[in-house]
C-alpha cells in the first residue's frame, strides 16, 4: 500500500530507479546524488529524530539553505511523525525568533554556515535538541555523526486523516508571519492531479535557483521531478551568470522562478549569444506580478520555448493551470479554474462576479487552517473556501488575469487604483525594465500613486519624461506623482518587490 505520509511520496520511485540521478548540488561542487542515496539518508534521519525522543506531532524548526540536506530533513521530519516548520535563512533574526517561539518548535537543524549559536534566538534550543549541518560546533549535535549512529530504517508512520504534514510561514503583504497548516493527504493529492494532468516525465532535468523554502521550487520542480524519477539541479542562491550557465551546461528543460530572477538574467546578453539553451523547453515564472513587457522579451530571447505565467500561493496550492485541453495560454493570463479545483470570483458585495473580483478557492491543497491564529481562520476560510486576497479578471473563455491584492488597492480623489495598472502603464516605456508602484500620502486626494522605476540596461529617460508617457497613455488620475529611477529594485526573502520598502523610499526627507 502507498503511504500516506508525505515524505515517503517517493519512496516507491527509488526502488523502481535507484541508481536515476535525482539530483545535482551545486552548493557542494555539483555532487550527483542518486535515489538510492536520497532514500536512505532521508530515512536514516528519520529514524535518527525518532532515536533522540520527537515524538508524532511534535514541531521541528529546519533552518538550511538549497542544498540535498534539506530535502533530507523536509521529508524526513515528516517519515519520523514530526512537522517541519521552515524558516528562511534571509529572514531577520526577529522574524526568525518569532517564528521558532510561535510554532512550539521543540528541535531546531541549521547549517553550520549559519553560524549557529551566533544569533540568540537558536538558544531556545538545548541538548540534543539542536543539531548542525557542517564543520562541528560546541554545543550543537552533529548532523552527519547522528545519521551515522542512527538505524537504517525508521519505524514507519502513519498519518491520521487531516494530520498535518508541515508548517511554513508565510507574511502576505502586510502583518506578522502566519503558520500554514498543510496536510498530508492534501500535497499528496497536490502531487497526483499534477501529474495526472500536466504530467512530468522521468528523462527531464530542471533548475532550482530560488529557495526550496518557498512553493515556487518545491511544488513547481522538485515533487514533479522526484516523484516520477526525473531530476534537477540545486543553486545554493541566484547569481544571473551561474544560473545560465547552469540552465545551459546541464541541459535543463525547465525552470520555475519569480520575475526578479529572469530580469537580472536577461541583462547578461552577451552570455546568453554564447550558451547554449537547445534542450529549454518551457519557463514558469510567477509569484509576483509579471508583466507584459517581461513575457515579450522571454519569447524573443527563447523562441523555441514556452512561457508561462503560473499562479499559486502556500495555503492553497495552484488553482490556476494552463488549460488541460491543450489550447494556448493567453498572454498576460495565468490560465484557467484548476480541474477538481473549486474558483470563484467574489465581489465587494460578497457576492459572486462572473468577471471580477476576489478569488476563492477549494480543493484538498487548501491549507487546513492558521497556527494560532482563530481570527485569520475565520476571516480568510469560508465553508471550505479559502480566500486569497487576490483580485482577479475572467474573460469570456475562462481565462483568469492577475489584477492585484485586495491590500494593495488604494483611493485617489476617490477613484480606486491597483498598483499593477499603473506598473504596466510604465512598462510600456521601451526604456523601462521593471517598476513598483506604491501609495504616498496627498493632502487633497489622501493616497496618489508613485513608483519606483528599473531602466533597461543602455536606456535612458527621466522621471518628467516618464510622468508624460504615462499621463499619454493612462488615466489622468492614475499616473505616477513621484518617480525614482534606481539601479536596483528592493526585493524581500522571497524575492518578490519589497513594496514597504519602496513606501519608506518615498517617505524618507530625501525622497
Amino acid at each position: 500500500m502507498t503511504s500516506r505520509n508525505l515524505g515517503r511520496f517517493f519512496s516507491d520511485q527509488a526502488k523502481r530507479t535507484p541508481e536515476r540521478v535525482a539530483l545535482i548540488d551545486l552548493a557542494v561542487d555539483g555532487r550527483s546524488v542518486d535515489y538510492a542515496t536520497l532514500e536512505a539518508r532521508t530515512e536514516r534521519l528519520a529514524a535518527a529524530l525518532q532515536q533522540i525522543g520527537l515524538r508524532p506531532g511534535d514541531r521541528i524548526a529546519l533552518q538550511i539553505g538549497n542544498r540535498t540536506e534539506y530535502l533530507e530533513a523536509f521529508f524526513g521530519t515528516m517519515r519520523s511523525g514530526a512537522i517541519p516548520v521552515l524558516i528562511n535563512p534571509r529572514l531577520s533574526d526577529e522574524v526568525r525568533r518569532f517564528i521558532a517561539e510561535d510554532s512550539g518548535a521543540v528541535a531546531l537543524i541549521v547549517d553550520a554556515a549559519e553560524r549557529p549559536g551566533v544569533s540568540p534566538w537558536m538558544n531556545v534550543f538545548g541538548g540534543d535538541r539542536r543539531i548542525a549541518l557542517g564543520a562541528g560546533v560546541e554545543g550543537w549535535q552533529d548532523y552527519e555523526a547522528l545519521l551515522a549512529a542512527a538505524p537504517a530504517a525508521a519505524e514507519p508512520v502513519e498519518p491520521e486523516p487531516g494530520a498535518i504534514a508541515f508548517q511554513p510561514y508565510t507574511a502576505g503583504s502586510t502583518g506578522r508571519p502566519k503558520g500554514v497548516l498543510l496536510t498530508h493527504e492534501g500535497m499528496l493529492w497536490s502531487i497526483a492531479q499534477n501529474q495526472r494532468y500536466w504530467p512530468a516525465r522521468p528523462e527531464e532535468r530542471a533548475l532550482v535557483a530560488v529557495p526550496m523554502v518557498h512553493k515556487n521550487a518545491m511544488r513547481g520542480i522538485v515533487k514533479p521531478m522526484l516523484n516520477v524519477g526525473g531530476s534537477f539541479v540545486l543553486q545554493q542562491d541566484f547569481e544571473p551568470r551561474r544560473f545560465l550557465q547552469a540552465l545551459a551546461e546541464y541541459r535543463c528543460t525547465f525552470v520555475s522562478g519569480v520575475p526578479a530572477i529572469f530580469i537580472l538574467a536577461l541583462q547578461q546578453e552577451n552570455l546568453l549569444d554564447s550558451l547554449d539553451f537547445s534542450a529549454l523547453e518551457r519557463i514558469y515564472v510567477g509569484s509576483a506580478m509579471v508583466s507584459d513587457a517581461l513575457l515579450a522579451e522571454l519569447d524573443r530571447r527563447w523562441p523555441h520555448t514556452k512561457v508561462v505565467e503560473a499562479y499559486g500561493l502556500t495555503e492553497g496550492g495552484g488553482p490556476i493551470r494552463s488549460p488541460v485541453d491543450g489550447s494556448p495560454m493567453k498572454r498576460g493570463s495565468c490560465g484557467v479554474a484548476a480541474p477538481e479545483t473549486g474558483v470563484r470570483l467574489v465581489g465587494a458585495d460578497g457576492k459572486d462576479d462572473a468577471r471580477q473580483g476576489e478569488l476563492w478557492v477549494r480543493s484538498p491543497a487548501v491549507l487546513r487552517g492558521y497556527h494560532n491564529r482563530p481570527d485569520l481562520d475565520a476571516e480568510r476560510l469560508v465553508d471550505g473556501w479559502l480566500r486569497t486576497g487576490d483580485i482577479f479578471r475572467r474573460d469570456d473563455d475562462g481565462h483568469l488575469f492577475f489584477v492585484g491584492r485586495v491590500d494593495d488597492m488604494f483611493s485617489c480623489g476617490g477613484e480606486n487604483i491597483y498598483p499593477r495598472e499603473v506598473e504596466s502603464v510604465l512598462l510600456q516605456h521601451p526604456a523601462v525594465r521593471d517598476a513598483v508602484v506604491v501609495p504616498i500620502p496627498h493632502a487633497v486626494k489622501t493616497y496618489v500613486p508613485a513608483a519606483m522605476v528599473l531602466l533597461k540596461t543602455g536606456h535612458q529617460t527621466s522621471e518628467d519624461e516618464l510622468r508624460r508617457f504615462a499621463l499619454s497613455i493612462g488615466p489622468a488620475f492614475a499616473h505616477p506623482r513621484k518617480i525614482a529611477i534606481v539601479g536596483e529594485l528592493p526585493l524581500n526573502s522571497a524575492g518578490k518587490p519589497d513594496r514597504g520598502a519602496v513606501r519608506r523610499h518615498f517617505d524618507a526627507p530625501s525622497a
